[in-house]
């Protein structure tokens, strides 16, 4: 999976490669370069206006114009102050051609943003803000320099008034920004550019890429594949969505047990009326618990029960509801799946980013958080944590959740530990939601989840 480092992760990544021997200039170098090679490519040519900080930052973007320069592209720089540092002064000094002041700048096709990169941390003066809103507006194609000029990198909040790019250059490595909401939005396209910076083999955060689905060997039993059970109860469409999406997402036994017909199911989903026995089948690999469950005291005595047999669970919806914060504690060792408001509900809104309260929700609770959204963050109780990439707008639906917790259910019960499964869960059903397309519905996700799942193997 793809490292994700903090600013201050960056920065002792950058000085390892300096005490290794690669100084500050020839890192600007070659991030200068990545940057004028995606703006000659993407641009196609056209002319590219630069606009360069006083910082490293600022010296990237005068190295990227005399590449471009270099390659023919026509090429002007804005500047929004001198140079600081001895790099930067380099780069610049570099630089043959004029330097415009920024409040002058007038508009270019291909705009590059190398104001502020990584570690601001207040928003930018009106004098600088107002004339790159201005110019990114006017162009064709902005791309911003390691992150957009005015978003904080760690938590992905917006300092102030940030325009939208079209695509972002991460310098050696991905930032929580690139991945976290708001900013996120304002990235656009995100590629990492490679600059001879090594992150660490052990970072605690991950951008969640394609899981790997084994073939089922040839000797393989719908046990072996695991067995699941969904504990329903009066909303019997929420229930069948996650049995049926478990089914579609590799479990080889799903069971349903409910209140009673669950109409329109597949014949191959067993159905049963809810009985605590069921539970005790030691086959039983996994649960899935919370969808359609309901919150009468029906309801908690089927938590109950389920809570009882030890196995993994996911955990969602009315489960969470009925746990409440008093009782979060027995999360220990399962997979939970709130939305926000749940999540507010189970464990409190400490007003930090939505990364830094899944980790602590997990650590308090022992248990996996998987905190949905569009950026959604599945956050371990050792404080490691992953990022699915962005998802569709269209999956704020009735019953996609539903259809989560089925496929991280089917995957827990395949044999994957509860982090895995809930980050392997999430990009399946991401990547079934992109696929599916604009006016989706819950039930789209599960016909496409072989084909999604097809491209896994």
């Amino acid at each position: 999976m793809s490292v994700i480092l903090t600013a201050a992760e960056m920065r002792a990544a950058e000085e390892r490669a300096i005490t290794a021997g690669t100084d500050v200039a020839t890192l600007m170098e070659r991030a200068g370069g990545a940057v004028a090679a995606a703006a000659a490519r993407f641009g196609g040519g056209a002319p590219v206006l630069v606009l360069c900080g006083p910082g490293n930052n600022g010296g990237d973007g005068y190295v990227a114009a005399r590449h471009l320069a270099a390659a023919g592209v026509p090429v002007r720089v804005a500047a929004a102050g001198d140079p600081r540092g001895e790099a930067a002064q380099a780069a610049a000094a570099a630089w043959n051609g004029p330097v415009e002041p920024l409040t002058e700048a007038v508009p270019a096709p291909v705009l590059v943003d190398a104001l502020f990169g990584t570690g601001l941390s207040r928003p930018l003066a009106p004098a600088l803000a107002a004339p790159l809103a201005r110019l990114v507006a006017a162009a064709r194609l902005p791309i911003a320099v390691d992150l957009p000029s005015g978003v904080s990198t760690d938590d992905g909040g917006l300092l102030g008034d940030v325009p939208a790019f079209r695509l972002t250059l991460a310098l050696g490595a991905l930032k929580p920004a690139h991945r976290l909401l708001p900013a996120a939005e304002r990235c656009g396209l995100v590629q990492v550019a490679n600059i001879g910076v090594t992150p660490p083999d052990d970072a605690p955060l991950r951008e969640i890429e394609r899981p790997h689905l084994p073939v089922p060997p040839h000797d393989a039993t719908k046990y072996s594949r695991g067995k699941l059970v969904v504990v329903g109860g009066p909303m019997p469409g929420a229930a069948l969505l996650a049995a049926t999406a478990a089914q579609r997402a590799g479990a080889g036994y799903v069971e349903l047990l409910s209140d009673g017909e669950a109409y329109g199911a597949p014949h191959a989903l067993v159905r049963r009326v809810w009985s605590a026995e069921a539970l005790a089948d030691d086959r039983v690999r996994a649960l899935v618990v919370g969808p359609g469950l309901g919150l009468d005291e029906r309801a908690r005595e089927r938590l109950d029960a389920a809570l009882a047999r030890g196995r993994p669970a996911v955990l969602d919806a009315d489960a969470l509801t009925l746990i409440g914060r008093d009782h979060a504690g027995r999360l220990a060792g399962h997979v939970v799946t709130p939305h926000w408001g749940e999540f507010v509900r189970l464990f409190g809104d400490s007003g930090r980013s939505r990364l830094d309260q899944a980790r602590a929700a997990a650590a308090a609770s022992g248990a996996v958080v998987l905190l949905k959204g569009a950026d959604t963050v599945v956050a371990h109780p050792d404080r490691r944590a992953a990022v699915n990439p962005l998802a569709t707008g269209w999956l704020a639906s009735a019953g996609t959740g539903d259809v989560l917790a089925g496929i991280v259910g089917a995957l827990l019960a395949g044999g994957r530990d509860p982090f895995a499964a809930a980050q392997a869960g999430a990009w399946l059903h991401g990547e079934a939601g992109r696929r599916a397309g604009p006016m989706l519905v819950a039930d789209d996700l599960v016909a496409l989840l072989p084909a999604v799942a097809a491209d896994c193997l």
